[in-house]
């Protein structure tokens, strides 16, 4: 990670279409499905990806270290995250 990717990070700033630019393909594949959809649960982008569940888990943190996607708990059950692509336009 650059100086600037972790100011980045700790600042709380967005991520670009650029910070996606250099991930693996699973990390992309994973960013315009997200794009597409607005809140998708891990196994929701598993499913429409047709990636396995790990692969996705790796893709997730992949673009979490950029700064583009955000995630919550969901209300309706309380063991699953909800991912949503945050990306400045």
């Amino acid at each position: 990670m650059s100086a600037s990717e972790s100011l980045r990070q700790e600042t709380g700033e967005r991520g670009t279409w650029d910070d996606v630019r250099e991930l693996p393909p699973s990390a992309k594949l994973v960013a315009k499905v997200l794009e597409y959809n607005d809140t998708m649960t891990q196994q929701q982008i598993a499913d429409e990806t047709l990636l396995p569940s790990r692969t996705v888990r790796y893709a997730l943190n992949r673009l979490d270290e950029e700064n583009v996607i955000d995630s919550r708990f969901s209300f309706s059950d309380a063991r699953k995250r909800l991912y949503s692509l945050d990306i400045e336009s």
